[in-house]
C-alpha cells in the first residue's frame, strides 16, 4: 500500500472509534492489520475500529464493526450514535437507517447533542445469546466465580443485543476488579462466542451505575450494548422502570425498553474529535 489511510477520531462517553470510509475506496484490512492501528501504544488507539461500506438499497450507510484485537463483533451503540450523526450531516435528513451485521438500525436527533438509536428487540432466549447449555429462566443463570461456598460473582443476568452480555448485580461496585474477573468471564465455556461482562449497582428505580469488560477490547468507558442489556435486565428483574439512567464511567446513558414493541432505545452523545492518516508504514506492518 503505497499511500496512507484517512480516518476520523470519534467517541461516545469515552468509548472511542477509529472510523475508515470505504464507500468509494473499497479498502479491506486484514485482521492484522486493525490490530495494529487500534494499538494504543503503537498504533492510533481505539476500542473499536469501524468501517463505513456502501449500502444495500433503501439504507444510508453499512457499518462493519471490529474490537481491538481486529476480530469482526456485530454492534456498537456508542459507534452506532456517532456513525448516524455523520450520515445526518452529509444527507441533511432527520434520520439515519444505519445497517450492520445484526440487523437496520434507525437513528434520530434526541436533543441537543444527542443521538437516539432503536436497538431493535433484545434476545433473551438461551440459544439466542447463545449458551451452552439450557436455561429457561434467563434473568439469572447459574453461572458463580470463586468457591462454591463464597463464590465472588455469581446469577448473572444474560442478554443479547447484537452481542453477548453477562450482568452481575452488586452492592458496591468498588468491592470487585473488573480487571481481573472479566477475562475469566469473557472466556467461560458458557459462552461459546464470549461475552461483555458487566457489573451494575442500582441506585434506585431509575438509576444504575455500571462497569464494563467489553469483549475482546477490557475495560471501557462506555459501552451503548451493555447499557442496553442491564436496562432490558434490571427490568425483568423488576429493579427499575422501563425508562432508566445507565450511568457508565464515561457518562450517562438513558434507555428505554419500550413497552408497545419491545424495542430498546439508546440515547446519549457523539464527538467527532479529530481526523488524520494511517501511515501507510503501520498498516504494511513494517513500521
Amino acid at each position: 500500500m503505497q499511500s496512507g489511510i484517512p480516518f476520523t477520531k470519534m467517541n461516545g462517553l469515552g468509548n472511542d472509534f477509529v472510523v475508515v470510509d470505504s464507500r468509494t475506496s473499497g479498502l479491506r484490512l486484514s485482521r492484522d492489520e486493525i490490530n495494529r492501528i487500534s494499538d494504543r501504544d503503537t498504533g492510533i488507539g481505539c476500542d473499536q475500529f469501524i468501517v463505513l461500506e456502501p449500502p444495500k438499497p433503501g439504507v444510508d450507510v453499512f457499518m462493519r464493526i471490529y474490537n481491538g484485537e481486529g476480530a469482526e463483533v456485530e454492534a456498537c451503540g456508542n459507534a452506532t450514535r456517532c456513525i448516524a450523526h455523520t450520515i445526518m450531516q452529509e444527507t441533511g435528513k432527520d434520520h439515519a437507517l444505519v445497517d450492520t451485521v445484526a440487523g437496520v438500525l434507525v437513528a434520530y436527533p434526541g436533543g441537543d447533542d444527542l443521538v437516539t438509536v432503536d436497538m431493535g428487540e433484545p434476545r433473551l432466549a438461551w440459544d439466542e445469546i447463545p449458551l451452552s447449555e439450557m436455561f429457561h429462566d434467563t434473568r439469572a443463570i447459574e453461572l458463580q466465580i470463586g468457591p462454591i461456598d463464597n463464590p465472588i460473582l455469581h446469577s448473572p443476568a444474560v442478554v443479547n443485543v447484537g452481542n453477548p452480555h453477562a450482568i452481575f448485580y452488586v452492592d458496591n461496585l468498588d468491592d470487585y476488579d473488573l480487571a481481573q474477573i472479566g477475562p475469566m468471564i469473557e472466556y467461560h465455556p458458557m459462552f461459546p462466542e464470549r461475552a461483555n461482562i458487566s457489573l451494575a449497582q442500582v441506585v434506585d428505580r431509575e438509576h444504575v451505575v455500571v462497569r464494563v469488560w467489553e469483549r475482546g477490547a477490557g475495560l471501557t468507558r462506555a459501552c451503548g450494548t451493555a447499557a442496553c442489556a442491564v436496562g432490558v435486565a434490571s427490568f425483568r428483574k423488576r429493579l427499575t422502570e422501563r425508562r432508566a439512567e445507565v450511568m457508565l464511567p464515561g457518562g450517562p446513558l438513558t434507555i428505554e425498553w419500550r413497552e408497545r414493541d419491545g424495542h430498546i432505545l439508546m440515547t446519549g452523545p457523539y464527538q467527532i474529535d479529530f481526523t488524520g492518516i494511517v501511515p501507510p508504514e503501520m498498516v504494511a506492518g513494517t513500521g
